[in-house]
């Protein structure tokens, strides 16, 4: 059973600076097994979830409930939150918990929602809580070569050697995805029900708590298409076109898609880069091992560690990074910008079976002049090309995947 236990060092780290400290993430990405774990850890717990009847009712008659939790010892109990969003006046309460017990507590809030999906109004709570957010498996996470993220920045381009590990897990992770319960399953015919199953709830039962939306057969069509333009320009415009409905309607779905992890988008790179003006951004899966073809799945594969990545590098305040694409008027691009304090850092390029040297890649790497890596999804493929002043490394995906720090 695999523990999370880099998720945990952020939980401990953002812990020691605020008594509340909100995860969220994607629905079954094993957010209530992270929180069970956490609670372990205390002598004294408490273990809320707005979904269970009977601890709706207890909040509901006594607001501060855990107030008569039976304590086994002095040590400050850990009070567990789950689902809380759901409730209606949830920010306004948790607001006055973190007030009226700033000291002596330590609270966990935690939900499948980015946690202010379901805000309809109420005080803010800046300044109460410290939030990051818990992804399903990646490479990343569950290989053991890692790089340390100082030698990263020194050196991104850096590879250990190939570990037959990594390469069984990347294709574990490409047939069964990384949410725990069909990565750790492994069995094909278990991810398709699964992932089926999946989708009918996010669409049939979380979209309609968010929404009122009443035709939801349009909303699964729209989602149906998205396979099939991962990696391209999300053109909102075209969508509506293609199913007879208004721009503000495909924007509001694919919206809800974000907020309820189905989907996530990587923006534009616009600065130091002659004639980039592209306004679109590129949309991807989480739950990505469905999509047919190879090289948009492998591209796909290729965003969610990078999106992990920088996802984790910012939850855990070691630097502000930001992930981008490049694409100019002459519709030239490049995959994956990663940037750091508002400056291109590292260019990436995925491509499923070729190991000739992309000429965007190139271009754009004499442009801002940073190191570049094309990523490729085959075995034994390790090769350092010149490029000016610069060099561009073509290696297989994850072997240079497996090394991405944590923090």
């Amino acid at each position: 059973m695999t523990r999370r236990t880099l998720y945990k060092k952020i939980w401990e780290k953002l812990s020691s600076y605020k008594n509340m400290v909100f995860v969220a993430g994607p629905r079954q990405s094993g957010k209530t097994t992270f929180t069970s774990e956490i609670g372990r850890r205390f002598s004294n717990r408490l273990y809320f979830n707005w979904d269970i009847i009977e601890d709706k009712k207890r909040l509901v008659e006594n607001p501060y409930f855990f107030e008569g939790l039976n304590r086994t010892d002095a040590a400050d109990p850990l009070i567990i939150f789950d689902e809380i969003h759901k409730y209606k006046d949830w920010k306004n309460y948790l607001k006055g918990v973190c007030d009226k017990f700033d000291h002596g507590y330590h609270f966990l809030v935690s939900g499948s929602g980015r946690l202010d999906v379901f805000q309809k109004g109420g005080d803010s709570l800046a300044g109460r809580y410290l939030m990051f957010y818990l992804w399903p498996f990646t490479l990343g996470e569950l290989s053991h070569d890692r790089m340390g993220l100082n030698d990263f920045l020194l050196n991104p381009l850096s590879i250990g050697a190939p570990e037959k590990s990594d390469f069984e897990i990347w294709e574990n992770l490409k047939r069964f995805s990384g949410f725990p319960e069909p990565f750790l399953k492994g069995q094909d015919d278990f991810y398709r029900i699964w992932s089926s199953t999946y989708r009918r709830q996010l669409l049939r039962e979380d979209i309609r708590d968010l929404s009122q939306i009443k035709n939801i057969d349009v909303v699964e069509t729209l989602f149906s298409l998205l396979p099939g333009r991962v990696g391209s320009l999300a053109s909102l415009n075209h969508l509506a076109l293609t199913l007879k409905v208004s721009y503000e309607s495909v924007k509001n779905w694919m919206l809800l898609f974000e907020r309820l992890f189905m989907i996530f988008f990587v923006s534009p790179w616009k600065k130091s880069v002659s004639r980039a003006i592209v306004k679109e951004r590129k949309v991807y899966l989480f739950d990505c091992a469905h999509i047919v073809d190879d090289g948009i799945r492998f591209e796909n594969m290729v965003a969610l560690e990078l999106f992990r990545a920088v996802s984790n590098w910012n939850d855990a305040g070691v630097g502000e990074f930001s992930l981008h694409f490049i694409r100019n008027k002459e519709k030239e691009e490049v995959d994956f910008l990663i940037a750091k304090q508002g400056v291109p850092f590292l260019l990436i390029e995925a491509k499923s079976n070729n190991a000739n040297i992309s000429k965007n890649l190139m271009k754009f790497q004499r442009q801002l002049n940073i190191p570049g890596i094309q990523l490729v999804d085959a075995k034994d493929v390790y090769r350092s090309v010149s490029n000016g002043k610069n060099k561009i490394m073509v290696v297989s995906g994850p072997v240079w995947l497996a090394r991405l720090p944590w923090s």
